[in-house]
């Protein structure tokens, strides 16, 4: 009974102190990327976080030292990556768990790829690889951090102006070509046209209403449509739909 006793907790059958450490650091990495995630209140915390990255660690400590005693038995081939290539599938389904769409919008995609990056990094802890654990969990900050900003100055840059533009002018050939082309001269995509004709004092007269957006000014625009021939009034007004 003793003997038994002996080898269950031998710490030299790759259940020592270094282990420990290994599993300690995942802990401590998986824990500082679960709390940027509950400061951020994402469905997925602390918890959650640090769970994925010392599991996975442990998976990988098993995977490696696990199946020792079975070395030198006939027939018996050992392939630690077989674990740890079963972690990083499995690890999908708590990630996918955590995307969801709500109506258009795709939710909780950068969660789920923190739960994956935490994975790997508990790996890399329970694989002995420590350094490469912690530049990875500088890189989540760089990223969700850092990128951040850019994302945000990247937002507020020049907003697209959405106007709409209706003009009554003299139904002419070649007239709203001109017109068209001074829409997008002037910085606008042109991206709804409707034309209405008719006779006015007995000669044929439009009436075409034009939604734009685009970076440019919609007041140098409206000055030289007045200015073409033909056209007899312009009408400017803000469209406030957003078809994004």
């Amino acid at each position: 009974m003793s003997h038994l006793a002996a080898a269950l907790f031998d710490v030299r059958a790759g259940q020592g102190l270094r282990q420990f450490a290994e599993l300690a650091i995942a802990l401590l990495l998986s824990s500082l990327i679960g709390l940027e995630r509950e400061a951020r209140q994402k469905s997925a915390g602390l918890r959650t976080h640090t769970l994925v990255g010392v599991g996975s660690a442990l998976f990988m400590e098993v995977s490696i030292h696990g199946f020792g005693s079975l070395l030198g038995t006939d027939g018996v081939a050992l392939d630690p990556s077989r674990v740890a290539a079963q972690v990083v599938s499995g690890i999908g389904f708590i990630g996918g768990g955590l995307i969801f769409v709500r109506r258009d919008a795709v939710r909780g995609l950068t969660t789920a790829a923190t739960i994956w990056l935490t994975c790997a990094i508990g790996m890399a802890c329970g694989g002995g690889l420590p350094l490469l654990a912690i530049g990875a969990t500088a890189v989540h900050f760089l990223i969700v951090r850092g990128f951040a900003k850019v994302s945000e100055r990247i937002a507020s840059g020049p907003a697209f102006d959405r106007v709409e533009l209706r003009l009554a002018y003299q139904a002419q050939h070649g007239l709203l070509g001109r017109i068209l082309e001074l829409c997008t001269g002037g910085g606008f995509r042109v991206t709804d046209v409707q034309v209405e004709t008719g006779q006015e004092d007995g000669h044929p007269a439009a009436e075409v209403l034009l939604r734009l957006e685009g970076n440019g000014s919609a007041h140098p625009l409206v000055e030289a449509l007045t200015e073409l021939e033909g056209v007899r009034g312009v009408a400017l007004g803000r469209r406030t739909d957003s078809t994004e």
